[in-house]
């Protein structure tokens, strides 16, 4: 197993910070153990760079000749292993060596093709502006393009130009014509086969930030994007109750109703998530949309989402130690999952090594990761700064490891809000 370089670094001029990306990149690929031979790029970059996107592209892939196919976007704030940048200017790259038969760049101008005999798609990693008419319907059809149903990503997030890189430099993909390889709108990223070279193959986890502080309700009554019903009971009398206030004292109900969220999930999602549901947590099934208003007329709650009868609803609030100990649950059902069952004792003291000393190492099986989380989580909500990624980096290991901080998270065919995304790239394991 090959693993991925990578690099990331933060300076006020891009140039700088481009330098020392590259001279990371150009160190990891000298190691023993790492790709000398990467085919795809993932860059991901703040929004302080935003307006030299191109420029940056430009200067990395002429310094990167051999490496045709780039992808990334970008973000308020972006991650790479144990560190995050947040509100400063800053790039992360990683470099993948996969077969060029066995992926293919997509973006607004060169679309994922039909499945065929050359190519099926069996995931994709989606980067999508916000901004996009029917967004969330858009991930939905990606997803039912792929074998899987799973796609993973996140919405571009910045203050400035939202842009997305998709260069296919190989030629896989038809229709990119003189495009220069940064875009803004629609949807752009990367689809993979299901059995990459090596047995390399995908793995993903949804982590959630928010905790139930409600039971499960179902949606019997709604127009448009206002509940009026749940358990046939009126919605808002409802709310309230489970709360614990009343309209009675404005100021204290419509401070509790601020600080709540509702969590939805549909009777096929819940059906089809085969992963242990813990108590007071929340599955991947469930997505958390924001309360945008009260309807007292209709008794109603308005919810940024349009539900169906039928879905179910919890009352949910952020909460930064069930985020944690969801985050180290997913990192550790990952690590379960890889590492082999009986290993030697120099293997054994290598993957229980203390942070200090958790050099990246084949038993793990994993070349490389990305993380997209929301960017309202990061190490604000977590505590410190970088503290969201020193977790993943404890619970997961050294491994390589680049992404951003979103404006809602991708992953299965749903567009999430106040999660993370952890997806790696895996090899099997070897005799």
């Amino acid at each position: 197993m090959k693993l991925f370089p990578y690099g990331h670094a933060t300076h006020p001029q891009w140039q700088m910070a481009a330098g020392l990306v590259l001279a990371q990149l150009r160190a990891y690929m000298a190691l023993p153990g790492y790709a000398t031979a990467p085919t795809l790029a993932l860059l991901y970059i703040t929004d302080h760079y935003a307006a030299h996107a191109q420029d940056i592209l430009d200067h990395l892939s002429a310094e990167l000749p051999e490496v045709p196919d780039w992808s990334g976007t970008v973000g308020v704030g972006i991650a790479s292993n144990n560190v995050e940048y947040f509100d400063e200017p800053a790039l992360a790259v990683m470099l993948c060596e996969l077969p060029h038969d066995q992926y293919r760049v997509f973006s607004g101008v060169s679309p994922l093709p039909p499945s065929s005999h050359r190519f099926k798609a069996h995931t994709a990693l989606v980067h999508a502006d916000a901004g996009t008419p029917d967004v969330a319907e858009l991930i939905a059809e990606m997803a039912a393009r792929t074998e899987s149903g799973y796609v993973f990503g996140g919405l571009a997030s910045s203050r400035s130009a939202t842009v997305q890189f998709a260069l296919s430099g190989h030629g896989n993909v038809k229709g990119q014509g003189a495009a220069s390889g940064v875009f803004s709108g629609g949807l752009s990223g990367v689809a993979f086969a299901r059995d990459m070279s090596g047995g390399m193959a995908l793995m993903s986890r949804v982590t959630q930030g928010c905790q139930p502080v409600s039971g499960n309700h179902e949606i019997t009554a709604c127009e448009g994007n206002v509940v009026t019903g749940l358990d046939g009971q009126p919605a808002l009398d409802l709310m309230l109750a489970e709360l614990g206030v009343s309209l009675d004292e404005p100021r204290e109900a419509l401070a509790k109703v601020r600080s709540t969220l509702v969590g939805l999930s549909h009777p096929d999602d819940r059906l089809n998530d085969v992963h242990i549901h813990h108590a007071g947590q929340f599955g991947a099934e469930v997505v958390v949309r924001h309360i945008i208003g009260l309807d007292p007329t209709r008794k109603g709650i308005a919810i940024a989402e349009a539900p169906s009868v039928g879905m179910t609803l919890a009352f949910c609030e952020r909460n930064r130690e069930a985020a944690r100990a969801d985050l180290i649950r997913v990192c550790a059902e990952i690590r379960e999952e890889l590492e082999p069952e009986e290993v030697t004792l120099e293997v054994a003291s290598a993957l229980s090594a203390p942070e200090a000393e958790s050099a990246p190492h084949a038993a793990r099986r994993i070349a490389g990761a990305i993380y997209v989380s929301c960017s309202g989580r990061g190490g604000p909500h977590f505590g410190a700064p970088s503290a969201e990624l020193q977790i993943v980096r404890r619970a997961l290991g050294d491994v390589p490891l680049v992404g951003f901080f979103a404006g809602g998270e991708i992953a299965r065919h749903h567009l999430y809000g106040y999660t993370g995304v952890l997806t790696v790239f895996t090899a099997k394991e070897e005799a």
